[in-house]
């Protein structure tokens, strides 16, 4: 986008910075209603007498954007958010559109090569996804080597990792870094190949993960069977003749994944993309992204919704549960968005597929205390001012539950269509033009200045958990260690 340029006459599509403490005036161009961020390196300034050299004010300014509130890190053709006006548009489609006429697949064809698929492109597609859903044996080793206990996200994490350890063909630090940056045709089939791969044994990890802690034995990818009832079978099935999911379900569970496959640069997906660009393989960088969704501020929310109800109770409680939030002794989940500032326009969907679920599933116990919220929190002045309007997790939550799911395998369902949103991006990364540049943000610095070494025997404790390492009460057999008498001791 260029660098600033002192002028008399700046175009109309710029902006004129005058620097006070030089008294120069930049001209910034204007890009597609962004600024160059580097442009503002070159504003320097002599340093003054007595400031740190750690400001680097003779180095040029640095933006300041705690959280990436008002940074665009990479340019997109994917996925269009208006938070103001609640819009959501995958590759110029509205979202509402897509979950009422569209799939999952399909949609996830639409978010990684940038059209709605013809007939036979979807079926070549499809194929492709299914075909490698199967893992290799070895998986099943891999899986009951976790504790009893472990948490599914933890497994599905480690399990895409895992998963990369089979295809050197994928990995850049093996064939070489330009490996999926050259524009050619067997570089886009190599990509392509891996992406087929990662969709399509997204569901069976998932799957894998649910039935390792049922304690049962793993279930073969059957053929013939939809995206979402290939799931539900991996997930359900224990030897019954012909077995089918139910339909209801495995629809409502598609409209649920379409809905959730991508959402612009969120937390995951820039985790991706970060990961990604050191160049990595996609399964590494697939990893990171689950990493970064198994945060309760972001793949844990919808769980995070419904614990809230549950400790609500009876929709009586209502009200003072509000008036703890207000008093911020309680935490509202399910409502706000960190991009969205009116409704969520997923929330509307979800909640006609709740519908759904309940008719055959039954409603859940937690729905009147979940309406009476909802229905308290949209009128009361407080939550209105503060453009606190129910989000996608307010009802997916419930409608898991009405499934069967447990709690802690939400973040799961989330994961597992968000992996199409997660490569959609790295593709696009992977293909811009001018190369993949590797992620590296700057920082302020503001801790302390060029000090000498002090030798250990001159030095004055800092006390304070802040500033030095917490002592940790030992009990069972570290406390009887510790009691114990043996060669090597420390003497400390």
């Amino acid at each position: 986008m260029g660098n600033p340029v002192q002028s008399s006459a700046p175009p109309a599509e710029s902006l004129t910075v005058r620097d006070n403490r030089t008294g120069k005036i930049y001209t910034i161009p204007i890009t597609n209603n962004t600024v160059p961020a580097t442009a503002f390196k070159a504003m320097a300034a002599p340093r003054k007498p007595g400031e740190r050299e750690e400001n680097e004010t003779d180095k040029g300014l640095r933006v300041a954007d705690k959280g990436f509130l008002n940074t665009a890190v990479i340019q997109s053709t994917i996925t269009y958010i208006d938070g103001e006006a609640g819009v959501l548009r995958y590759r110029g489609y509205p979202i509402e559109q897509l979950a009422l006429h569209s799939s999952h697949l399909e949609t996830a064809y639409l978010l990684l090569y940038g059209q709605l698929p013809t007939r036979d492109q979807f079926r070549l597609f499809e194929k492709e996804v299914m075909h490698h859903s199967a893992v290799h044996a070895d998986a099943e080793t891999f899986f009951r080597s976790f504790r009893y206990d472990a948490h599914p996200m933890a497994m599905l994490t480690s399990a895409f990792a895992y998963l990369g350890s089979y295809y050197s063909e994928a990995n850049p630090s093996l064939q070489g870094q330009t490996l999926y940056t050259r524009s050619t045709k067997a570089a886009l089939e190599n990509m392509d190949k891996q992406i087929y791969r990662i969709i399509g044994k997204a569901t069976t990890l998932a799957a894998m993960a649910y039935r390792v802690r049922q304690g049962r034995d793993f279930v073969i990818p059957p053929p013939g069977l939809s995206y979402t009832s290939q799931f539900l079978y991996l997930m359900d099935h224990m030897g019954q003749e012909d077995y089918k999911p139910s339909p209801v379900l495995a629809k409502a569970l598609d409209v649920l994944f379409l809905l959730h496959a991508d959402h612009e640069l969120n937390a995951s997906c820039t985790t991706v993309l970060q990961t990604g660009s050191s160049l990595v393989d996609p399964y590494s960088a697939v990893a990171a992204g689950c990493a970064s969704l198994y945060g309760p501020l972001h793949g844990g929310a919808n769980e995070a919704v419904i614990r809230m109800l549950i400790s609500i109770g009876k929709p009586e409680n209502v009200p003072a549960f509000l008036d703890a939030v207000k008093r911020r002794e309680k935490v509202l989940s399910g409502f706000g968005h960190r991009v969205y500032k009116t409704s969520d326009p997923r929330s509307f969907i979800i909640r006609r597929t709740a519908d759904e679920v309940f008719k055959v599933a039954g409603k859940d116990e937690l729905l009147e205390t979940a309406m009476a919220l909802h229905d308290a929190a949209i009128k009361d002045d407080f939550f209105v001012s503060r453009r606190l309007a129910p989000n996608v997790d307010f009802w997916s939550g419930l409608i898991y539950r009405a499934m069967g799911f447990p709690l802690d395998f939400f973040p799961v369902l989330f994961a597992v269509p968000r992996v199409v949103g997660w490569l959609a991006h790295w593709r696009q990364m992977m293909m811009q033009q001018g190369g993949v540049k590797i992620w590296r943000p700057r920082q302020v610095y503001v801790g302390a200045g060029k000090r000498d070494y002090v030798p250990v025997e001159q030095r004055e404790a800092v006390r304070g958990l802040k500033v030095e390492p917490a002592a940790i009460p030992h009990s069972g057999i570290s406390k009887r260690t510790e009691l114990a008498d043996y060669k090597g001791k420390s003497k400390l």
